[in-house]
């Protein structure tokens, strides 16, 4: 383990573990620093700033990051999180961002282990980017992966799921070898008395009304996903982690459904 951490990787996890929002809160840096020995007579009030001064301190005073390190684990042992797993999420890649320019990281057992390190900030992107890992763990459809992979890497929501969205209908292009885009190739493709797709035989009432509204949820696939981010300013929306997946895992399914799917 690298003993040797620079100022910069320092002041840097003071702000990622007593960041505004999700960091930990004032008293909690009192408990954490008095039960592991660090110095607390910053007198400063805000919370990264008085971080900064007893991980500094500590680097000198113990002859490296151990404590520093003691003190992550202690904040990251899941038991903290038992009733919001988001916040663990939310603290677990904001540290992870700049331990990794140290080639460690913040394991899902709240532990510091080895890891590759990153040398520029695309690099640490790339190896702290948990997104991906957690729709590979859902069982993303590979396609929708493929079409967003780009914009999950760059935590643009946003554009992921436009991105993700056109991949359903390029399939349908691609299966049908028809032009067009949105409802009008949908219905080219899936509608119950013209379509050249079918998802099942079409042999009985339950099967015509699945193809029906396998149909219909194409086409809202179009109106809810690939027109409205494709024409709305990106500051205008905001795209949750929660709904990023939710929309992911939809298209997934439709792609499945089109695995199987047969020409008339």
């Amino acid at each position: 383990m690298n003993m040797n951490w620079t100022p910069q990787t320092v002041t840097a996890l003071a702000k990622a573990i007593g960041e505004t929002e999700n960091g930990i809160s004032g008293s909690e840096i009192s408990r954490y620093l008095r039960s592991l020995g660090m110095n607390d007579n910053s007198g400063e009030s805000t919370k990264w700033k008085r971080l900064d001064f007893a991980f500094h301190h500590s680097l000198v005073e113990f002859n490296g990051p151990k404590r520093i390190i003691t003190l992550i684990s202690k904040m990251m042992e899941p038991v903290n999180y038992t009733t919001n797993s988001g916040l663990f999420e939310t603290r677990q890649r904001m540290i992870n961002a700049v331990l990794v320019h140290e080639g460690l990281r913040v394991t899902n057992s709240g532990q510091i282990a080895h890891t590759q390190k990153a040398e520029t900030l695309t690099e640490a992107a790339r190896l702290t980017n948990t997104v991906r890992e957690e729709l590979i763990r859902r069982g993303t459809h590979p396609r929708v992966l493929k079409h967003c992979a780009e914009e999950i890497f760059r935590y643009g929501y946003l554009h992921a799921i436009l991105e993700a969205a056109k991949s359903v209908f390029e399939t349908l292009r691609q299966k049908t070898g028809v032009d067009g885009d949105g409802t009008g190739l949908a219905d080219a493709a899936l509608s119950l008395n013209s379509g050249k797709l079918q998802i099942n035989s079409l042999e009985t009432v339950t099967e015509r009304s699945e193809q029906n509204g396998f149909n219909s949820l194409v086409k809202a696939v179009a109106g809810m996903y690939r027109n409205p981010t494709a024409h709305d300013p990106r500051l205008k929306r905001s795209i949750s982690e929660d709904e990023l997946y939710e929309a992911l895992m939809l298209f997934s399914m439709i792609h499945r459904r089109l695995d199987e799917a047969k020409l008339r």
